[in-house]
């Protein structure tokens, strides 16, 4: 744990792969969640961003959020995603204004709960009801784009759905 630590603040989490919330600079780890199972679109446009660069660019004062009990419904779980976000946003599409571009075409979708980058970015994620829509919506950016885009399913599936 500690070499991954010296790698970097948001390293530890990759070592137990299992949902968390992270908070700071990715060193502060929730316990495991138990999730339902989200199915979801992965979009990355095809650029490299710096976590480095991306908080250098950071114009606001980080939010410290408490970690507070995740809901484990589904419907429950997107309205509590949809309160927070993730503060690393402007200071990526500062830096990759095509960020920017993935998140509103995913917002566009049908049928989409929730669109959010992951962590510093580049990659963004799409949250869907279905994995049917999730599918749908794949489609649907990979014929426009030229991004990198990949469905799957996010979550323990432990949770009640």
């Amino acid at each position: 744990m500690s070499a991954a630590r010296a790698v970097g603040a948001d390293v530890p989490v990759c070592l137990d792969p299992q949902p968390r919330l992270m908070r700071g600079i990715g060193e502060v780890l929730s316990r495991p969640l138990d999730l339902p199972l989200l199915p979801a679109v992965l979009v990355n446009p095809g650029v490299a961003l710096v976590t480095r660069d991306v908080f250098a660019r950071m114009t606001v004062e980080r939010t410290e959020y408490p970690m507070r009990d995740v809901p484990r419904e589904f419907d429950a779980l997107i309205e509590f995603l949809k309160q927070d976000g993730n503060d690393l946003t402007s200071a990526a599409t500062a830096c990759a204004p095509v960020v920017a571009e993935v998140l509103d075409a995913l917002q566009r979708l049908p049928a989409i709960k929730l669109a959010r980058m992951s962590g510093s970015g580049a990659t963004c994620f799409a949250l869907f009801g279905t994995s049917a829509e999730a599918a749908a919506a794949a489609q649907r950016l990979g014929e426009r784009k030229s991004w990198w885009v990949q469905t799957t399913t996010l979550g323990s599936g432990l949770a009640a759905t």
